[in-house]
């Protein structure tokens, strides 16, 4: 029996797959580093403060001055420390010679210096939102040495 509408529907299955964000960051690089670099919590808790994010370090060093009252929110805690690691990564991939996104392969963005080393912004970006250590300006500090 032909039913030609499962063939049409497998198509369209098929066609909608999930693609994995590894694949993405080498088939489309900076439509990654956009969506990575969108951290709209943070944007807009740091524009409430009148800080603007314009991925610079000095931008950086505006975030660690910020009152931390997102710590009594223990729903937006964790996504504001995704979005400062995110945060954090773009700056330095964007400022930073030869930084770029990297997924390990549990699917972790993380940004490699051109030395090779891996920096997990993300884990560092949580560090930061829950407890105030270490400052993202000094993370940016010591990455860009290196």
């Amino acid at each position: 029996m032909n039913m030609s509408f499962l063939d049409k529907w497998r198509k369209r299955q098929h066609a909608h797959r999930s693609v994995p964000l590894a694949e993405s960051v080498r088939a489309d690089p900076e439509s990654v580093v956009e969506l990575l670099s969108e951290c709209e919590l943070l944007r807009a808790q740091a524009a409430t403060e009148g800080v603007e994010l314009d991925d610079s370090a000095r931008s950086l060093e505006a975030l660690d001055q910020l009152q931390p009252v997102w710590r009594d929110d223990p729903e937006v805690l964790p996504w504001l420390g995704n979005d400062a690691g995110l945060y954090l990564g773009t700056v330095v991939v964007r400022t930073v010679p030869g930084a770029t996104w990297h997924v390990r392969p549990d699917g972790q963005p993380v940004v490699r210096l051109e030395s090779g080393r891996e920096v997990d912004v993300v884990a560092m970006g949580h560090e930061w939102a829950d407890i105030g250590a270490p400052e993202l300006s000094q993370v940016y500090a010591e990455v860009s040495e290196s």
